[in-house]
């Protein structure tokens, strides 16, 4: 209507009556309108083609993409049941510090024979026809509640090689020089190696009882073997208020990284949940206290060899971690319970839960007591300011201990025998050293080696800690080659009568004219 009205007003202003005039310019204008808005139309229409073209894409794009995610997500869950045998753990936080790299050949001592074992003991007499000796070492008895200990069992062994268990492959590994062989590389750190639960779970029976090596307040020790045949010893903290996580954290801080052969060595570790779990070497013939005082000296005596050996090793591990590594490591639990013992007699200490890292330029830290009744300096037992010099007054007990086979406290015995310490210096100052020592032991030791322990455990115990030797110095103390200091001072004393003979005879001699050099 609108446009007809406006079709009448222009015909009417320009005098147009004719109705053919009227309807032409009517049909050009509706015409007019039409093509505009058939033109708005196209445009719409061609929009609508661009947008519908882009959404086909998008989703073509999506669907590809969800195709290859989900053929990543099927290979990835082929390969892991392919190692379902031998699982990779997830890889927890660990220190900036520790590097990841590939492990290598590594030095694991591979606990086949027992010759040295009967060299080194004095055993009873055994069946003629094996020629071996076959016998169990009982778990730890130690009235410490935070004993850990680990024992073992000793077997007949009639080959060089041990067979391990059988894989899922159907192939049966044979015991390896490292223990890592065998084992997934991608999962190897540059100190040790992650297990999952269930790894372990394989390696202890599930945990069973029957693999129980030894417990405490603190945990339990498993014994078990990995699938390449490498046998573990299985250490499972408890989780009392944290103290399982704390633990965990200070033993693998402490000897993660540090190399001896007179340490146990940290082979790896297992963080799932809640579970906190601590490989170790295992080490197959017990340790000192078992020998000393436990069941197995009812299979053979240490002999004083032996002993010192072992002692010596402990020695050398100790000035190690005090003076060798950065920062230095305070064991501060240096007792009989935690120094195991190879099929080779070689000391190896272990369980470094209560250790401390005390930073260079740093001369004591001040800390709770902690440690084992009896082994414990008594500054550190007064005070709580903790160094090296605790570390060494315990193993000064821990050779007294050696020498007369007593415990470091014995409230079975008279009141001025109870403490070891206290009872030897009796002893030495009334001139009584040689009935100190162990009455199992035969042969006795000479009177030289037994001067030389016992001075050395006398000085390691002074009441004064500044008085006390570093452990490098005790090394060379214990060691055959270095001279007893009474023999140097004898030796002095020989010489300068030699040098008095010799001058003597010389003045007797008369020499009438020139001095004459004489060959020898």
């Amino acid at each position: 209507m609108f446009l007809l009205d406006q079709c009448l007003i222009f015909s009417n202003a320009f005098n147009i009556s004719d109705d053919l005039q009227l309807c032409s310019v009517v049909n050009l204008v509706i015409g007019n309108w039409k093509d505009t808005e058939g033109d708005g139309l196209a445009d719409v229409g061609g929009l609508y083609d661009f947008i519908t073209l882009i959404c086909l894409c998008v989703g073509m794009f999506i669907c590809v993409f969800l195709f290859f995610l989900s053929m990543w997500v099927t290979c990835q869950r082929k390969s892991r049941r392919r190692s379902d045998s031998y699982p990779l753990s997830q890889i927890p936080n660990v220190p900036k510090d520790i590097r990841v790299d590939r492990v290598g050949g590594s030095h694991f001592h591979n606990h086949n024979n027992l010759e040295h074992s009967s060299a080194t003991t004095n055993d009873e007499p055994t069946n003629k026809n094996s020629g071996k000796m076959i016998f169990q070492l009982g778990v730890s008895k130690s009235g410490d509640a935070d004993n850990v200990s680990q024992s073992s069992s000793i077997y007949e062994r009639g080959s060089k090689s041990k067979s391990g268990e059988e894989g899922t492959s159907g192939m049966v590994w044979k015991q390896s020089s490292s223990p890592f062989i065998g084992l997934p590389e991608t999962s190897h750190l540059g100190w040790g190696h992650w297990f999952t639960l269930r790894d372990l779970e394989q390696a202890t029976r599930r945990f069973s009882h029957e693999n129980v090596v030894g417990e405490g307040g603190y945990g339990i020790v498993y014994k078990g073997t990995l699938i390449n045949g490498t046998e573990v010893a299985v250490k499972k903290l408890l989780n009392n208020l944290g103290q399982a996580e704390k633990e965990f954290r200070v033993e693998v801080e402490a000897i993660g990284h540090v190399r001896h052969k007179n340490l146990v060595r940290l082979l790896g570790y297992c963080i799932e949940g809640t579970h906190r779990m601590l490989v170790y070497e295992y080490v197959d013939n017990g340790n000192l206290e078992q020998w000393l005082h436990g069941d197995v000296r009812e299979c053979g005596v240490l002999t004083w060899e032996a002993r010192m050996k072992v002692l010596l090793g402990i020695a050398k591990a100790l000035a190690y971690l005090h003076e060798a590594i950065e920062p230095k490591v305070v064991h501060r639990d240096i007792k009989s319970s935690n120094i195991l013992i190879d099929h080779d007699f070689n000391g190896k200490l272990s369980d470094f839960g209560l250790a401390k890292l005390l930073d260079a330029g740093e001369s004591h830290i001040n800390t709770r007591v902690m440690g084992t009744f009896g082994y414990v300096a008594p500054e550190y037992a007064n005070t709580g300011m903790l160094n090296e010099k605790s570390d060494i007054y315990s193993f000064g007990v821990l050779l007294l201990e050696a020498v007369t086979g007593r415990d470091p406290v014995d409230y079975n015995r008279s009141a001025n025998e109870v403490n070891l310490v206290e009872w030897l210096k009796m002893m030495v100052g009334n001139r009584r050293a040689e009935e100190v020592v162990d009455p199992s032991l035969d042969p006795k030791p000479s009177t030289h080696a037994l001067k030389r322990a016992l001075l050395v455990a006398l000085r390691c115990v002074d009441p004064d800690s500044e008085k006390r030797p570093k452990m490098s110095q005790v090394v060379r103390m214990l060691d055959a080659d270095f001279p007893y200091r009474e023999e140097r001072r004898n030796r002095r004393s020989r010489t300068a009568s030699m040098d008095s003979e010799t001058m003597g005879g010389t003045a007797d001699i008369e020499r009438p004219g020139p001095v004459v050099k004489s060959e020898i």
